[in-house]
């Protein structure tokens, strides 16, 4: 029996992991996307690909027997990813985890619960993503390497082996990460960047090499 699911919200990695739980469904039905949930009322009754917006968190209660995938995060809000997902008044059991079918996982991977990746992500030996992440298309995780909660990583993303990544950061979709460097929690890294030495905490950096250019 296929399980029902809840996406919170209706923004662009809500509407993008249905790509994820599509293809999922077609070598098994898992999941039965009941809707969306926003807490933008102008968005109430708005759909996509046939799923609507059915209204806002306090819809939590009236399906509980629902699963719930929360996927906030841009390059704008990303540093509010934690507080708005730890107020949604659910357990952590009810939290999905999306996998789609044509990522790569090596069997000693580990994934956290309501976390997201998406076409083509390439999770290598040993790594560890943490809880409440997001991994947009063909990223590649190197061996041994960590990112931590509440990571938004972009596509086409390379980090390499040994890195580690803190909690609440967003790399920019075409970063590039040497092996064994680390980036400390609440930092952003930008489009296209390459990161050849550590990032301090709750800075943002970019450029080739990457540096910061501003604190959070």
């Amino acid at each position: 029996m296929s399980k029902k699911l809840l996406i919170f919200p209706f923004g662009g990695n809500g509407k993008e992991s249905l790509i994820s739980i599509l293809a999922t469904n077609e070598t098994a039905q898992e999941w039965d996307v009941t809707g969306f949930l926003d807490d933008d009322h102008s968005l109430h009754g708005k759909e996509y690909c046939g799923i609507k917006v059915l209204g806002g968190r306090e819809l939590l209660k009236d399906h509980a027997d629902a699963f719930v995938l929360a996927v906030p995060g841009s390059p704008k809000g990303y540093l509010k990813r934690r507080l708005l997902i730890e107020s949604l008044p659910i357990e952590r059991s009810r939290f999905a985890t999306i996998i789609h079918p044509s990522v790569v996982q090596a069997p000693d991977a580990a994934i956290g619960y309501n976390t997201l990746l998406m076409p083509h992500v390439v999770v290598s030996c040993s790594v560890q993503v943490g809880s409440h992440c997001i991994v947009l298309p063909n990223t590649v995780i190197a061996h041994d390497s960590v990112v931590s909660d509440y990571c938004c990583i972009g596509s086409n993303v390379s980090i390499s082996g040994g890195v580690s990544i803190g909690s609440e950061c967003y790399i920019g979709s075409g970063v590039k990460v040497r092996e064994n460097v680390r980036i400390g929690n609440r930092s952003l890294i930008g489009l296209g960047s390459n990161v050849l030495s550590d990032i301090e905490e709750g800075v943002v950096a970019v450029g080739n090499p990457a540096k910061a250019i501003r604190r959070n």
